[in-house]
């Protein structure tokens, strides 16, 4: 059986300095399971803000809330029930990624060693609280497989198509694209590797700053943004998104099957 994409945008942020951005989630529906990749905000952080948030990162960041653009609500809204997302694959786990996890408390969440060991040692990018539902989590580490030159690791998923984690270390310690391959169409999540898809044309855009500031480790980002545009020129064919590029969701705000 085919598995449909559903494009989501499960964040608005109007940022004071850097204009508007979305959060562009990824729900894989196949058969009676739901795969979500990224959460964006949830009901909770629609519900308690300033608790969840803190008005620090909500006035400096310029997020705005909405319950009905949390995935809970745009999934009911698509006629699906939300109780049969089995898993969740994050690429990293920043505030905006996970704000949404407490909606799917049974879920297993994916994401890389490197990020989950950051999350435990304190970083102070990261907001405890929206783990504190205890999840079951499955982490992974450093494979020597790859995906068209790249490192790729396989997830732990029960689904066709294959899913795998790609490393784009930088933006954080451990943070992954994510890639969706079939043997017809790839389509490779990139998260927060860039916040606009200019940056890879233009190294002088204004949002640059912004990542620049964002990054863990500002050469790996870079290095990051290489291994993208190498992808790109090498696999014009290739699907390839960011999370926050407003442009980019609104080309790919269709149903797709793969």
């Amino acid at each position: 059986m085919a598995t449909t994409i559903h494009h989501l945008n499960c964040v608005d942020i109007q940022s004071p300095g850097y204009g508007a951005a979305v959060g562009h989630c990824m729900l894989l529906e196949h058969t009676d399971r739901l795969v979500l990749i990224d959460t964006g905000t949830g009901l909770l952080d629609a519900a308690r803000p300033d608790e969840r948030m803190g008005r620090q990162l909500i006035e400096l960041t310029g997020f705005r809330f909405d319950e009905q653009q949390t995935a809970k609500r745009q999934i009911e809204a698509l006629g699906l029930d939300p109780g049969k997302v089995t898993d969740i694959v994050l690429s990293h786990l920043d505030p905006d990624h996970t704000g949404g996890l407490a909606d799917f408390p049974q879920a297993t969440v994916h994401v890389s060693e490197e990020e989950y060991e950051a999350f435990k040692h304190g970083n102070l990018r990261y907001l405890p609280a929206h783990l504190s539902h205890q999840p079951p989590i499955r982490t992974y580490a450093a494979v020597p497989d790859t995906w068209l030159g790249l490192e790729a690791r396989r997830l732990d998923i029960s689904l066709e198509p294959d899913l795998f984690l790609v490393p784009l270390f930088g933006h954080t310690a451990g943070h992954c694209g994510v890639v969706i391959s079939t043997p017809g169409i790839s389509i490779f999540y990139v998260g927060d590797a860039y916040y606009l898809r200019e940056e890879l044309r233009n190294p002088r855009h204004p949002v640059t700053n912004l990542a620049r500031m964002r990054a863990e480790n500002d050469n790996l980002r870079l290095d990051s943004l290489g291994k993208i545009s190498k992808l790109i020129y090498e696999n014009p064919a290739l699907v390839i998104f960011g999370y926050h590029d407003p442009a980019e969701f609104a080309k790919f705000n269709q149903r797709k099957v793969l």
